[in-house]
């Protein structure tokens, strides 16, 4: 049957009631067939509260600032998706307050994402193909579940900070970013966001005018926007705007941290959470204004602009615009031999601006942390592998049957040496010390890229003798495709977010995953409402200091840890500098 035949049967198969139905009342003269049913009739008013589907007139509507909105209510979480919070009228500008509109909004698709490049990130899954949606500078818009709107409770407020670096992204990039579950099992309300990105979100043109001082940092700035939004607008949806947290993981990691750092953020968020949100070169430390100053001449340079055409780049297409300054991206980092965060070579990475004013220091500090996030708690950590595995699963058809499970000791003991040399046995025999569960074969893959920065921001953080530091460790490896996924780089999302039934092909369903997503989850809820993450399920979880080291270790058995890994990091990477 082909598609329009099938688009006009199935038309003709909703309309049939009607044809059975007159004024709510059932047709007498003609006896029914035996399979016919009448399921309600057209004048029955629907039975709200009790499906667990709803969406109409009157059903989950709520009065912002700007406007009503009207979203759906799923399994009694109330969802809205591509509420505007601030409208960015001009590239490179700080955005406005949202026009307010008549009647009401609906809320049920999501809005448009920030432009950006077409993905190269090869697809290493399957059941998740990339989604799509439509970009657009003006993308300020977020995300919600809550379990009650205008109900006068006031709910722990929890805003996810997409992932992707500053580059790419967006706020319902995977299904693994869904917030209802989590929303459901800790009644909290989930907020996830859309901001500017790359050239759109960074590029310092700040030499140029006084309209353009904020430019390098108009990505964040929006960030800032939307939580002066959860602050007007969340208590309607049933939150409480004194009892924020943000989080996210890689890229959103970071922005945690940029946001701990603005001053113009203080005060709209309560709690932080960094899931591996850091490189050496991004996370712990930003862009200077020399290198972005750098970047944006360059930029002009590949436009064949001068610096009284700047306003030019309000309508130079986004492909043009964005080969001008990937180019200029390129040239900077060679200059100052920064190394590509992926791949081989120098290359800069689009990322906040220190610009003494919006960001007035690196998050991390010499001896400190950034002032403005003083009073914060921050939960912090990392995963084992990260990126340690990620040629395995490039080619999963050979490597499900080509890996530490099906190599020989021999083959692990020549690989070992390999990656070693003459240290392999003492980083073997610290591996087993600090990961006891684990075998010789898993030292292979041991994450140091993610882990060293981290560790020098949460030593940083507890110096700074503020808000206490709480950090975890994720080393639960995948069963699936014979264990080559391992802990990988956001494999900790689903378990946060409760969302395991939506990655299967990540993780499995197995009950050592159910039952630590439960205690992850819980985690995190109790750190977003009380500000510590122990709960009664899990070992006594003590703040990280320098002298202890604190630090909980999830696997299927879940373990406070203090300094556990410090040997190990110490004979892999003898030169780094905690402080320096």
């Amino acid at each position: 049957m082909n598609r329009r035949l099938t688009r006009w049967v199935l038309a003709a198969l909703m309309a049939y009631p009607a044809l059975l139905l007159t004024q709510g009342a059932v047709q007498a003269a003609a006896p029914q067939p035996a399979k016919t049913a009448v399921v309600q009739s057209r004048t029955a008013a629907p039975s709200a509260g009790k499906e667990a589907f709803q969406a109409g007139p009157g059903i989950a509507v709520v009065q912002t600032t700007a406007g009503k909105v009207q979203g759906y209510v799923r399994q009694g979480i109330y969802t809205y998706h591509g509420i505007p919070y601030a409208e960015a009228r001009e590239r490179f500008k700080p955005a406005q307050a949202v026009t307010p509109w008549q009647g009401t909004k609906l809320a049920m698709d999501y809005g448009p994402i920030s432009p950006q490049e077409p993905s190269a990130f090869p697809n290493t899954t399957w059941e998740e193909p990339a989604r799509s949606f439509t970009m657009d500078n003006n993308c300020q818009n977020l995300n919600i579940w809550t379990p009650g709107i205008n109900d006068g409770k006031k709910r722990p407020v929890m805003v996810w900070l997409h992932g992707g670096g500053f580059q790419a992204g967006s706020s319902a990039e995977s299904r693994a970013y869904d917030g209802a579950n989590l929303s459901r099992r800790g009644d909290v309300v989930v907020v996830s966001m859309n901001h500017r990105l790359n050239v759109l979100g960074h590029l310092d043109l700040s030499a140029y005018g006084k309209e353009y001082q904020y430019s390098g940092n108009v990505g964040i700035l929006d960030l800032v926007d939307g939580l002066k939004w959860v602050r007007d607008n969340i208590a309607a949806f049933g939150g409480d705007p004194k009892n924020v947290t943000i989080f996210g993981e890689s890229g959103g990691g970071a922005k945690v941290l940029a946001l701990m750092t603005a001053p113009q953020a203080k005060g709209l968020f309560q709690k932080g959470i960094v899931e591996s949100g850091a490189v050496e070169s991004m996370g712990p430390y930003f862009m200077d204004k020399k290198a972005s100053a750098r970047i944006a001449d360059l930029t002009l340079q590949n436009l064949g602009l001068t610096k009284d055409q700047v306003d030019q780049l309000q309508t130079i297409p986004y492909e043009t615009l964005t080969a001008a300054s990937n180019k200029a991206l390129k040239v900077v980092g060679a200059e100052y031999k920064v190394p590509q965060a992926m791949g081989t070579g120098y290359g800069m990475s689009w990322e906040p601006v220190i610009d003494g004013d919006f960001l007035p220091t690196n998050p991390v500090t010499k001896d400190s942390f950034a002032a403005a996030g003083k009073d914060i708690p921050l939960l912090i950590g990392t995963n084992r592998t990260e990126w340690t595995g990620f040629s395995q699963l490039l080619n999963m058809a050979e490597s499900q049957n080509d890996n530490i499970h099906t190599w020989s000791d021999a083959e692990i003991d020549k690989r070992l040496k390999a990656a070693y040399g003459d240290k392999a046995d003492a980083v073997v025999q610290a591996f087993l010390k600090a990961y006891p569960n684990k075998t010789k074969g898993d030292a292979l893959y041991i994450d140091t890229d993610i882990r060293l920065p981290i560790l020098k921001i949460m030593e940083h953080k507890a110096a700074q003798g503020g808000a206490p530091v709480y950090a975890y460790l994720f080393t639960w490896d995948s069963p699936l495709m014979n264990g080559i996924y391992m802990s990988f780089h956001t494999a900790e999302i689903p378990f946060v977010f409760h969302n395991l039934d939506k990655m299967e092909f990540h993780v499995g369903d197995g009950q050592d995953a159910r039952t630590l997503s439960d205690r992850m989850s819980d985690a995190w809820i109790h750190f977003a409402r009380y500000g510590t993450p122990g709960t009664p399920d899990l070992p006594k979880w003590d703040p990280y200091t320098a002298q202890s080291g604190a630090t909980m270790i999830f696997d299927t058995t879940i373990r406070e840890g203090h300094h556990h890994d410090r040997e190990l990091l110490q004979l892999l990477a003898p030169d780094y500098k905690i402080f320096s």
